[in-house]
């Protein structure tokens, strides 16, 4: 048998060329692959995800929603495919992320304003550029704790406010949020909410937030990505158009409901197949 016929039966495949997307697209993934255990968790995934808007990730457990958002950040390798930020590599690109876990995120060595500024000092900023980002930061999130303190010696949802303080330090293109309400208690999750809002409303940061939480992941957002089960595919991506700030009359509009209703639907579907 020849050598040609011996060779793997995709030698000769083109690859297809990259196909963009639509105007106004931020993050675009073409045949983005990821096989676990030898079974297929994402497998030929397209999606497109827009600028300047906040993209919320919503699905069955196990769908790899966690998964998703930490391929696309690099923290997951992937098993093919293609991810790129406005036609730019993942390395050209400047990203924060916010994990669930805060206490594991924040170096317990560090002060709180030393953990918050670190970006900024990889970045290689000088004191006075460092010095006004925090004061930035500290208005913007209207700090009343004492940034002095190490982490372990603040409350949970003071370490949660330092951690996002910290990813929105440099600036970022895209915001990544990993379920960064599910540790915090009611009043807490509400502050950070709002405080999360006004940043986007300022900066028109793109963010992707995953929350197990289907009225939070509604109420933040301007698109709801609804994902199958596994092997996942996108099962719907409904708008959300209500204006901003939004607020706690927010819940009560037809809107809202419909689109917590319509989500709502989606979700019950995918997890009876």
């Amino acid at each position: 048998m020849s050598a040609v016929l011996n060779a793997p039966f995709y030698a000769d495949v083109p690859v297809p060329p990259f196909r963009p997307g639509p105007v106004g697209t931020h993050i675009t993934i073409r045949g983005l692959t990821k096989y676990f255990a030898g079974w297929p968790l994402y497998e030929n995934f397209d999606l497109d995800i827009p600028k300047h808007k906040i993209t919320s990730v919503f699905g069955p457990n196990g769908c790899g929603k966690s998964t998703l958002i930490n391929m696309i950040a690099g923290l997951v390798p992937i098993d093919s495919g293609e991810i790129l930020f406005d036609g730019k590599t993942l390395k050209e690109t400047k990203i924060g992320y916010v994990f669930q876990n805060y206490r594991e995120a924040l170096f317990p060595w560090m002060r709180t304003i030393d953990n918050i500024a670190y970006p900024l000092k990889l970045e290689g900023k000088s004191k006075a550029e460092v010095d006004r980002r925090m004061a930035e930061l500290v208005a913007s999130f209207d700090v009343k704790f004492d940034l002095n303190r190490y982490p372990y010696e603040l409350s949970g949802g003071q370490q949660q406010t330092a951690s996002i303080m910290r990813a929105l330090a440099p600036n970022p293109e895209v915001l990544f949020l990993d379920e960064p309400f599910s540790a915090l208690d009611f009043e807490m999750t509400l502050f950070i909410r709002e405080k999360l809002q006004e940043v986007f409303m300022q900066t028109g940061t793109t963010m992707l937030l995953v929350s197990h939480d289907l009225e939070e992941a509604v109420y933040l957002a301007d698109e709801v990505l609804l994902l199958t089960k596994r092997p996942t595919r996108v099962a719907e991506i409904l708008p959300y158009s209500d204006a901003r700030p939004r607020t706690i009359e927010t819940l009560t509009e037809p809107s809202f409901i419909h689109a917590k209703k319509r989500s709502l639907e989606v979700f019950q579907r995918e997890v009876r197949r």
